[in-house]
């Protein structure tokens, strides 16, 4: 190895006080991962002794630290001057000639091996970057499709400048690092041409609860700075690390974003070297990866993963002249691998509700409110002030001075991978991004709550909502003699909840999934070709991606169950086909051209009636069609199935019948049905019905109201409802003992044991088989059941 310049794939990770942790990285994967198959290109890279060569040839060294000796970077003025102050000296400054040949030699033999139209990229790599403990991302600058040497000098030059970079400086002194302990290598890498292709970043886990049995994918058309820097809103994907490579569907979910840019080559009489140009509508309605792309690439993270032996944070560009895949850049991942395994579980919860006045995709499970205050350019950043929130178009790392002075981050453009999300997840700010408008929905003084504590999606709010903050202890939690399972609704929150101590999911729902990311009634979608113009064209535009619209409904389908039982792979994972209410599905839309008008739907079209009916037995077909899949070609037979609404024994017999002739066997593959208890008819007859499903699921919210012959939804009478009601305990009792007199298993799903800790109790003393609760009373009503024991 030269002094001052290196070739990448001369040096490795113990290199990274030479060439800095990114060109250490790079070289290191080059070294001992391409012959594991994952494609990295090469180039050479400058040495810290040049950067240090260069500040000592020019007497830099002690004018910068007399500069920032006597900054204030809490001071957003004396910041930005002293920042441009140090970086104009250092461009105004001339290579030592014994680097500057060095440097024109290494070029030389690669644009000669590579060939004269071979474009590269500039890289700043930092001796103290891509650690473990700091991700230093975006705080340098990288310059794309630089070819010749005078440019690759100029740039050379900008990449050592970039160390002063503001954000840089102000990131330093946040993390605790000393200025002049930090030195600076330019890396010289082949351009791979994804201005023709698509790029993105991936991270082998999820992003905002940890979870290590995914890699989270981001992925636009164009060059990867679109994504890295959050100016464009990405298409995101989950694959499941387990059966990635069993032959099992291992795409987990997809989520289309609107890439409505893309970052290409500028023409070549143009002073610039990239430009920004718009992605054709047909293009932003189209996935940027295929699947064989998306699963190629988690296979490349899951390689990198182990040979680092810790979750990465990682580049990869996909060449739109060879399609191959490349990976460009990998570092630690800095914050969920670094979470204190304390045993303790840090929640956030909203204690009232308000208006949504904007939503986009959340960053954190935090809340933060504030006066917002709606910033249209970075030179407004001293506007900010302690506690307010910041609303803006978009942010890069040039704004992380001031982002740990926000309360909350609310941009219009960028993604879960983009630099700023991943400095806003390292500062412990909640932020929502991709909102779209959130500029034009808010105005400064507003005030308002962002929620980033409701799953993938974050919520604004009007007003200054109350939350409550818990951290709670999971440690040593009693043998309490019945299993504790959660109800899960909402797949977004599922790898989150997983980290709560369980027995597995005892009630998701699937209406959750389909008012959530579906939205649009079934019928509708089997009879697309029949609907209005109009109708066409909304579902067109909801259903971007996908081969059909039905092929979108039975694909989110499986995608939420998908994910809830990729979440509690080692429990089971109890499944509730639909359940909506005339008046329910009537909301989706183009429900209303399909629902009768009920004068008492709780009681009407529903459950197993509206399964097996005329009307409804298409729609409950797809419904089979994705839990089929889930389990058949995704390999998830923790997945059960369970019928709500069971009036009659001839509807246990025709469900279960429909359910054969779906390809959902009761006993085949280990497929237990469960049938939710929720009716007296249930309990009367338990045992008849025990004979048609595995088990009954008690739903104390239907029971109560069925038993007292209270409406649940009317306030002139709640106070009567109460699931500890004597005649209601006596119909759970019928319903419990009839399943252990049968050998079945018996659980309750139902809102009572959440609410009521002292009902959870009573259910305890009839051994029933588990208790499923809602997330956040898991551990409270775990420890007092403890307690009675």
């Amino acid at each position: 190895m030269g002094d001052f310049v290196v070739w990448l794939n001369d040096v490795g990770m113990n290199d990274v006080d030479t060439v800095g942790g990114k060109n250490a990285s790079l070289g290191e994967m080059i070294g001992a991962l391409s012959k594991k198959g994952v494609n990295v290109p090469g180039g050479f890279a400058t040495t810290a002794l040049a950067f240090n060569k260069f500040l000592d040839y020019n007497n830099l060294k002690s004018e910068i630290n007399s500069i920032l000796s006597a900054l204030d970077t809490e001071n957003i003025n004396q910041l930005t001057e002293a920042g441009s102050n140090i970086r104009n000296l250092v461009l105004g400054s001339e290579f030592p000639v014994d680097l500057l040949s060095e440097i024109k030699k290494y070029y030389a033999q690669l644009e000669s091996k590579l060939g004269h139209n071979t474009t590269f990229a500039v890289r700043s790599s930092a001796t103290a970057e891509d650690l473990p403990e700091a991700s230093f991302a975006g705080q340098q600058e990288t310059y794309l499709n630089v070819s010749g040497i005078d440019n690759i000098l100029e740039s050379i030059k900008m990449v050592f400048a970039s160390l002063y970079n503001d954000r840089a400086i102000s990131y330093r002194v946040h993390q605790g690092f000393e200025h002049e302990m930090v030195s600076l290598s330019a890396g010289v890498q082949q351009m791979i041409r994804s201005d023709i292709g698509s790029s993105g970043v991936m991270f082998t886990l999820d992003t905002e609860s940890g979870f290590r049995d995914v890699v989270f994918i981001t992925s636009a058309y164009g060059l990867g700075e679109t994504v890295v820097q959050g100016s464009v809103n990405p298409d995101e994907f989950y694959v499941y690390k387990p059966t990635l490579d069993s032959g099992k569907e291992s795409i987990l979910s997809k989520n289309l974003g609107s890439k409505e840019i893309k970052m290409i080559y500028a023409k070549k009489n143009s002073n610039d070297k990239v430009a920004i140009e718009s992605v054709p509508i047909e293009l932003q309605q189209t996935f940027s990866l295929d699947d064989v792309q998306v699963k190629t690439l988690a296979s490349y993270a899951i390689v990198i993963e182990n040979h680092y032996g810790r979750p990465m944070d990682i580049e990869w560009a996909l060449d739109g002249t060879d399609d191959n895949l490349y990976i460009v850049q990998a570092r630690p991942e800095t914050v969920k691998s670094r979470e204190s395994s304390s045993n303790k579980i840090d929640s956030y919860r909203l204690t009232e509700n308000g208006n949504v006045v904007v939503e986009g995709r959340s960053i954190g499970n935090r809340i933060g409110s504030g006066p917002a205050k709606v910033i249209s350019d970075i030179s407004q950043m001293n506007q900010i002030n302690q506690g307010d929130v910041l609303v803006t178009d978009m942010t890069d790392p040039d704004w992380e001075p001031v982002m740990k002075r926000a309360s909350a981050i609310i941009t219009n453009r960028g993604g879960r991978t983009c630099h700023a999300a991943i400095i806003a997840r390292e500062l412990g700010v909640p932020a929502i991004v991709g909102t779209i408008n959130a500029t034009k929905l808010l105005s400064s003084g507003d005030l308002v709550t962002a929620s980033c504590s409701e799953g993938d999606t974050g919520y604004v709010y009007e007003g200054l909502l109350s939350y409550e903050q818990d951290s709670v202890s999971v440690e040593n939690l009693p043998d309490i003699g019945t299993k504790i399972m959660m109800n899960v609704g909402n797949p977004g929150r599922a790898f989150d909840f997983a980290n709560i101590p369980n027995s597995g999911v005892g009630l998701a729902r699937l209406e959750f999934i389909i008012n959530t990311t579906i939205g649009i009634h079934p019928k509708a979608l089997l009879e697309f070709d029949d609907l209005p113009v109009d109708l066409q064209s909304e579902i067109r535009i909801r259903s971007a991606g996908y081969e059909s619209a039905v092929d979108f409904y039975v694909s989110k389908l499986t995608e939420g169950i998908a994910t809830i039982a990729a979440s509690f792979a080692h429990s089971p994972v109890i499944i509730r086909m639909s359940d909506f209410k005339s008046n329910e599905y009537a909301n989706l839309f183009a429900g209303d051209r399909y629902e009768p008008n009920e004068e008492n739907p709780m009681i009407g079209f529903r459950g197993a009636a509206r399964y097996i009916s005329t009307e409804f037995r298409e729609c409950f077909k797809l419904e089979c069609r994705a839990i089929k899949r889930a389990r058949n070609e995704m390999g998830f037979t923790n997945v059960e199935v369970m019928i709500p609404f069971v009036r009659t024994l001839e509807e246990a017999s025709k469900v279960i019948e429909l359910l054969k002739e779906n390809g959902l066997e009761r006993g085949v593959d280990g497929l237990r049905v469960i049938m939710m208890c929720e009716l007296p008819s249930n309990a009367v007859l338990a045992e008849e019905f025990l004979e048609y499903f595995d088990g009954f699921s008690i739903g104390s919210n239907d029971m109560t109201q069925l038993t007292l012959g209270i409406d649940r939804d009317s306030g002139l009478v709640a106070e009567g409802f109460d699931e500890r009601n004597p005649a209601v305990k006596k119909i759970l009792e019928m319903a419990i003992n009839a399943c252990h007199r049968k050998n079945k298993y018996v659980g309750i799903c139902g809102q009572g044991p959440s609410d009521y800790p002292d009902l959870a109790e009573w259910l305890l003393s009839k051994n029933i088989s588990s208790i499923s609760l809602n997330p956040d009373t898991v551990i409270q009503t775990w420890t007092k059941l403890g307690r009675l024991k």
